[in-house]
């Protein structure tokens, strides 16, 4: 299942993200989490002291090999150069699986050891002073994006992506790579505004967008949140003096976590779970093309000087049947 969390800045995804990775590898699944945030936090919050976290191998910096290996056989990409963050996979790509060992996940991404197990962390890398003025994060989040067009995943299987602040994810097609998409916010105005954002968004697309209400505390904070999302609010979470304690360097056993929360990730992973059955891999593949074309004709041909709508291949679906390439 790919999930992500998304939210204004401060309203406390990483942590929730951290949480529910966390309790994702307590129960042992296989994991994959993604730091794909301008602020690079996902990797402190599992748990990595700072040097640990600042020698994470950034996948934007990765991009070539990343790219080389997607491509595989596939006869309608040219080279990894003309491959872009939203070029789709074709027969003869070679796609990710979620457990697998590749030569992607060997270059980009790291075990964390966790208290109920071990979990794939991988990041964008963060935006450094050679960006400034030269780039802009998404060409980081690149990276991430063209991974999840070439990803298999099953049920029980977890790829949870730390997402960008604000509705900067609808900079790209990315938002619509996802099986479920949360959305922290905060009883503020402020906190429901991304919400509605989001929601206007993503209506033709079908994302399936579940609200969890952050620091509540109390029946007021609830009715707010209520009042202002209605049916897609999930879960909410209160204060948690684990979280302060992680927040500190210093997190009990993840077994510790209050009774509350605990059941409040349970919920998450119970909505997670649930949209399995909701899958349309045709509809999948449609919106990965449609946001290709769209790259295509308004930078991507330019700047790579081919014609990238030859890179769509017309009969292909991608599904749990489809095999890699070797």
């Amino acid at each position: 299942m790919k999930i992500a969390f998304v939210g204004k800045g401060g309203s406390g995804k990483t942590t929730l993200s951290s949480l529910f990775v966390r309790h994702l590898a307590a129960t042992g699944s296989p994991v994959v989490a993604v730091d794909a945030d301008i602020n690079q936090h996902l990797g402190a919050a599992l748990g990595l002291d700072e040097t640990e976290a600042c020698e994470l191998p950034a996948m934007g910096a990765r991009l070539p090999l990343i790219k080389d290996y997607l491509r595989g056989s596939n006869p309608r990409i040219a080279s990894a150069e003309t491959m872009i963050k939203t070029t789709p996979p074709g027969e003869g790509s070679r796609l990710l699986r979620v457990s697998e060992d590749n030569p992607v996940y060997d270059a980009c991404a790291r075990p964390v050891e966790l208290d109920g197990g071990a979990v794939r962390l991988m990041v964008t890398g963060p935006f450094t002073d050679a960006d400034l003025g030269v780039a802009c994060y998404h060409s980081k989040t690149g990276a991430v994006e063209l991974c999840l067009n070439h990803l298999v995943d099953g049920p029980g299987e977890y790829v949870v992506v730390d997402m960008t602040a604000g509705s900067d994810s609808f900079a790209s097609g990315m938002f619509t790579r996802f099986d479920i998409t949360f959305l922290v916010a905060e009883p503020t105005r402020k906190g429901v505004s991304v919400y509605r954002q989001y929601k206007e968004y993503a209506r033709d697309f079908g994302v399936v967008l579940k609200v969890v209400g952050n620091k509540v505390q109390g029946q007021d904070d609830l009715d707010f949140l209520r009042a202002e999302v209605g049916d897609d609010l999930l879960v909410t979470v209160g204060h948690s003096d684990w979280v302060r304690a992680m927040e500190k360097g210093r997190p009990p056993r993840f077994e510790l976590l209050e009774d509350t929360n605990r059941r409040a990730l349970r919920q998450l992973q119970t909505a997670a779970d649930a949209t399995y059955e909701l899958r349309d891999w045709e509809r999948y593949t449609r919106q990965m093309v449609h946001f290709h074309l769209k790259n295509a004709s308004s930078w991507g041909n330019e700047k790579t000087g081919a014609d990238l709508a030859a890179q769509v291949d017309p009969g292909f679906v991608l599904s749990e049947r489809v095999t890699a390439t070797a």
